[in-house]
């Protein structure tokens, strides 16, 4: 029978992340980005008439009851159950230990208070979220501690915990200072220049940055509250996006008044370990660098590049007296936090290496003193032009990728495996990615969330906080550019609801362990590496599989695609490293370009661009349906013309869907501004004509969803909101309205 009647729908097109190049050259780009959050994919030449799409502009929402709405998983309030504390690998709620996962946004808005952060918290809980983490400055631009930045924090903490979602806060970024010539404590900068590396070895700097900590915990508000005490505040950051290993660790960079002092720092460490700065030359075969100050007791550093290429005996202590100088900040910044009475979570920061496979290891090492693991994440495609790193604009140029197919970043390369949804356990702890998305422009977009939420649950990652919650309205923010990171968009949140259940409610199985890696500190610090590297790309080419059962030798990788299987363990020790791998060929199946998940729920294939989920309570498909045709799973059959559609059944009373009496079905396609028009670039890349305007437009929507069950069903059509819209249908086959997001499919009696 013909599809169900429905209206409006959805959009795309919004700005990518800035992320760095090997010099950090968008550096000044990134201090752009606002406070509290700042800041995305989507986007294909569509050729297609505008009658093929609808407008998604959902009304505003009176939160009434709505199969939508997730609230129920939260806490009456955060922080009902205490603080949240670690339990082996996972988070838990420390008063009744019960594991609690996080579904997060970075956020919230600024420019929001009052009644409207209030909303804004409410629509958060809807949608799935129990956590927050709150990406801002809270110090003036002369470093001391602004008070309506802390009052900001402490109104928005409890705005979410009313609706049982958590607040992470994350207070300092490099980019976000920028002293000037005469400044009192950071000396040697221009007013132009970020002060990367220098808070962890500058003692003025550390002395402020822990009065900030101060000013934030330990101010009551106007009702006598302090954050210290909240257990609704889950956790705070160190320090965001900043190391010793990656290429903002730049000799030359550096102000000569800030390197003397880690310089000096460096000679201690050698007389120490050598006892004279002589001793050390002679052990580095009397090697010298050009800023060695021997006399007045300092050692120079050589590039990284050079450490991880060359690794020499001056590179190999270099490496170790830069890790301990970055572990030991951590380990102070945490027991001075514990001093403050903190009882939450403390994380170290987020960042990658310059050498994923060398430096890699040191850094997330460096991380242990932290209670979790954490870091950053993003697909990113090939998008070129003025600002291209921090917005989208009329003439820049980009092409699509998707990540079901490892498309490489630009046209015409071989295949890449790595992508951010890669997820380590390390050092037996929880792992966090605090910020990730696809950016955009890329007509792939929508595979995220469920991307997302799938691989996370089969890796057992604990918190993924999506970027980045901008505004609180359904808008393409259209200006003379577009940020690249909205989640305010139908491809992103609007695909929340089923989701977040899925992830937070684990109805996709955490797969088995599939490799445990022993990495031996010393031979970490010889700048051995590792034989996985996150973060590191390989394509089929240059892959060197090895075998189950065999011993990892030099320069020899796991397979990548390990991640798609099952569970990954790294751990930090000083006995012999070791690699224990299970069987990949069970689930890895490259001639067909087929990877299985060990729990046999997730299937993909990364020829075709298609991921089923085939799981007791939650079951669906994401990606290229046209040429897939028919795809049956357990409890369902699907099928669509569509070449990028994501259809998702999740069981809304924790049964499964052969038994379920309430499920949710949610459809989607991909998104573009109003408006949006792109011209051919050549080489497979597209020119942005028009980067479009208000409202989102989506593509219709088209297939079927065929149950295969003997109960009649009664599927209940949904609007942008989830309340019921139109006239429910009784059977056990849905034809896909071209406007409908949702529908309520429940077991008639």
């Amino acid at each position: 029978m013909p599809g169900l009647a429905m209206s409006t729908g959805i959009g795309c097109c919004r700005p990518r992340k800035p992320r760095w190049g090997r010099l950090a050259s968008s550096l000044p780009a990134r201090a752009l980005l606002g406070l509290w959050i700042t800041v995305g994919v989507g986007c294909p030449t569509w050729a297609a008439d505008a009658a093929d799409w609808f407008a998604f502009e959902p009304p505003p929402d009176r939160f009434t009851e709505s199969a939508l709405d997730l609230r129920r998983l939260n806490e009456a309030y955060a922080g009902e159950h205490g603080v949240i504390g670690v339990r082996g690998d996972g988070f838990v709620h420390s008063a009744n230990q019960e594991p609690v996962r996080f579904w997060a946004v970075n956020g919230p808005p600024a420019e929001l208070s009052g009644p409207a952060l209030a909303t804004c918290a409410r629509r958060l809980a809807k949608y799935g979220v129990n956590l927050v983490r709150m990406h801002g400055a809270v110090f003036q631009k002369s470093g001391g501690w602004d008070p309506k930045r802390v009052a900001h924090a402490q109104e928005a903490v409890a705005s979410l915990k009313a609706e049982g979602i958590y607040s992470h806060l994350s207070i300092y970024f490099p980019l976000w200072m920028t002293p000037a010539a005469d400044h009192p404590w950071l000396k040697g900068y221009d007013g132009k220049t970020h002060p990367f590396a220098a808070l962890m070895f500058n003692p003025e700097f550390q002395e402020h940055y822990r009065g900030w900590w101060k000013a934030l915990l330990l101010t009551p508000d106007a009702a006598g509250h302090r954050l210290v005490d909240e257990p609704a505040l889950f956790g705070v950051e160190i320090q965001n996006e900043d190391s010793f290993f990656f290429w903002t660790f730049n000799p030359d960079q550096i102000p000569a008044a800030q390197l003397e002092i880690l310089e000096a720092q460096f000679g201690a460490w050698l007389i120490r370990k050598h006892g004279s700065l002589a001793a050390a030359q002679a052990a580095w075969g009397g090697t010298t660098e050009k800023r060695d100050a021997f006399a007045a007791g300092r050692a120079g550093f050589r590039p990284l590049w050079n450490l991880f290429s060359e690794k020499t005996a001056r590179d190999r202590d270099t490496a170790q007296f830069l890790l301990e100088t970055q572990r030991n900040f951590y380990a102070g910044m945490a027991a001075f936090l514990r001093s403050l009475g903190f009882k939450g979570l403390i994380t170290a920061s987020n960042w990658a290496t310059a050498s994923p496979e060398i430096l890699g290891p040191l850094e997330r090492w460096s991380y242990t003193p932290g209670d979790f693991m954490d870091r950053h994440g993003y697909f990113s495609v090939s998008h070129q032009g003025e600002n291209s790193e921090w917005s989208l604009r009329n003439g820049h140029t980009y092409a699509d990728r998707s990540a079901l197919r490892f498309d490489p970043v630009a046209p015409g390369q071989a295949r890449q495996f790595v992508h951010p949804a890669m997820d380590i356990t390390y050092a037996g702890k929880p792992q966090m990615i605090s910020e990730t998305t696809w950016n955009r422009p890329n007509r792939y977009r929508s595979e995220a969330p469920i991307y997302f939420a799938a691989y996370g649950a089969l890796q057992g990652s604990d918190a993924l906080v999506h970027f980045a919650l901008d505004g609180d309205r359904w808008s393409v923010k259209p200006n003379f550019f577009m940020q690249p990171w909205t989640l305010m968009a139908p491809s992103q949140m609007a695909q929340f609801p089923a989701t977040a259940l899925l992830f937070r409610r684990g109805l996709v199985r955490p797969g088995e362990v599939l490799a445990k890696v022993d990495l031996n500190t010393n031979d970490l610090l010889s700048l051995k590496g590792t034989p996985l590297p996150q973060d590191a790309s390989f394509d089929e080419l240059r892959l060197k599989d090895v075998p189950a059962g065999t011993e990892v030798k030099p320069g020899q990788r796991i397979d990548p695609l390990i991640h798609y299987a099952g569970r990954v363990e790294v751990n930090f020790t000083p006995t012999p490293g070791k690699v224990t791998l299970g069987d990949l060929k069970p689930f890895i199946d490259r001639a067909a370009k087929i990877v299985r998940s060990s729990t046999r729920e997730l299937t993909l294939d990364y020829d075709r661009g298609l991921l089923t989920v085939n799981a007791p309570a939650a079951q669906g498909a994401s990606g290229n349906f046209k040429a897939a045709g028919e795809i049956p799973l357990a409890e369902l059959s699907l099928r669509s013309e569509l070449d990028n559609g994501h259809f998702l059944v999740v069981s809304l009373d924790d049964q499964p869907i052969g038994t379920s009496k309430r499920m949710l079905l949610q459809v989607m396609s991909e998104e573009r501004p109003t408006g949006f028009a792109t011209e051919d670039a050549g080489k497979g890349l597209k020119k942005i004509t028009d980067i479009g305007h208000d409202p989102w437009q989506v593509k219709s929507l088209q297939g079927t969803v065929t149950f295969k069950t003997a109960d009649r069903l009664r599927i209940q059509p949904l609007d942008f909101n989830g309340y019921p819209k139109g006239e429910a249908l009784l059977g056990t086959t849905l034809t896909l309205s071209p406007e409908t997001l949702y529908y309520l499919v429940t077991r008639a009696p």
